[in-house]
């Protein structure tokens, strides 16, 4: 493992951990409330209900959280693995904002609850990922091209 850490690779670092935190939390029942009867029905009901008592989840859905919890963990030990997952992490998360905003699939068609406080908390994870994704390694690049002119 290189011995520098950049901004990049703590944002992998970061994001694995408390991706995998809340995916964990959303297990446990204590830190959950149960779903207003309004929402829409889920397939998938294990661990079904509001972590917080603010955003929807379920078993799949903490599932996923773990998953990126684990891959954010294993991408920050490089540089490109950092990138690549905040790539993914904002594409992925943008996807599911828009699925989230639309009525028919804001429950992935009835497998994991994307609504409510789901949508805005998405998109801001989305958004700090592109940032770390593409913006971030541009300017390093950047930095590093003028400082070898130099």
């Amino acid at each position: 493992m290189p011995s520098t850490a950049t901004p990049i690779r703590y944002f992998a670092l970061i994001y694995g951990i408390v991706f995998l935190v809340v995916g964990i939390a959303g297990f446990v029942p204590g830190l959950m409330t149960p779903l207003d009867p309004t929402d829409p029905m889920v397939t998938v009901n294990g661990s079904t209900g509001r972590l917080f008592g603010l955003f929807p989840v379920n078993s799949l859905h903490n599932l996923v959280h773990i998953v990126f919890g684990v891959w954010g963990l294993v991408a920050y030990r490089t540089l490109g693995a950092s990138i690549t997952y905040a790539r993914a992490v904002a594409v992925v998360y943008a996807i599911l904002v828009i699925l989230g905003l639309i009525p028919g699939a804001h429950t992935l068609f009835g497998l994991v609850p994307l609504y409510g406080h789901d949508v805005w908390l998405h998109l801001v994870l989305a958004a700090v990922a592109a940032y770390f994704g593409f913006v971030a390694p541009r300017t390093r690049v950047e930095a590093t091209t003028h400082a070898t002119r130099a």
